[in-house]
C-alpha cells in the first residue's frame, strides 16, 4: 500500500474540524480558533482554504446546513485515534491515517471563498481579546507560585503539656 504525502495543514483542519462540529456544523471561526488550539497559531488564508478544499474532494469534510462537518469516513478517521495521546502524537496518527485513506467515489468539492477565511480569522482574533467568548481557547491557569515557594502556612502549634 502506497502512502501519499499530504500538507501539514490538511491533518490539522481534519482535527480541527472534528474538535469544532461535536454538537452542530463547525463555522468557519470555529474552525479556525479550533486550529490555533491545537497548534498555537492561525493558518494562512490560503492555506486554510486549500486544505478545506483538498479534504472536501477527498470526501473527509462536507458543507452543512451552517457550516462544515466531519463525513463518516473522517469520522472513522478520527474515532480510531488514540484518545489521550498528547497533541504531536495524535498529529502524528491523524497523518497516517490520511495519507492511507483511499476515497472511494467523487465527492462535492467545498471552496470558502478568500473574503469568507479572512473574516473568520478576524472574527477569531476579536474573540480571543474578549475574556471568557472563545469556549474553545484554553483557560488560563491560576498563579500557584505562593504554595509552592517555601512555607506559607505556619507551622502546627505543639500540644499543651499538663502542668
Amino acid at each position: 500500500m502506497t502512502m501519499r504525502l499530504l500538507p501539514d495543514v490538511d491533518v490539522l483542519i481534519l482535527m480541527a474540524t472534528a474538535l469544532a462540529s461535536k454538537r452542530r456544523p463547525a463555522t468557519l471561526t470555529g474552525i479556525v480558533a479550533a486550529a490555533d488550539l491545537i497548534q498555537g497559531a492561525i493558518p494562512f488564508i490560503d492555506k486554510l482554504g486549500d486544505g478545506i478544499r483538498r479534504l472536501s474532494s477527498l470526501g473527509l469534510i462536507a458543507s452543512a446546513e451552517e457550516g462544515y462537518t466531519l463525513t463518516p469516513p473522517a469520522q472513522k478517521i478520527m474515532a480510531a485515534q488514540p484518545k489521550k495521546a498528547e497533541a504531536e502524537e495524535l498529529i502524528a496518527a491523524v497523518r497516517e491515517s490520511l495519507a492511507a485513506y483511499r476515497p472511494t467515489g467523487e465527492y462535492a468539492t467545498v471552496v470558502p471563498s478568500a473574503e469568507e477565511l479572512a473574516d473568520a480569522i478576524l472574527a477569531h482574533k476579536a474573540d480571543k481579546k474578549v475574556a471568557g467568548k472563545n469556549m474553545l481557547m484554553p483557560k488560563p491557569k491560576p498563579d500557584r507560585h505562593f504554595k509552592i515557594e517555601g512555607r506559607w502556612r505556619r507551622a502546627p502549634g505543639t500540644r499543651g503539656r499538663k502542668a
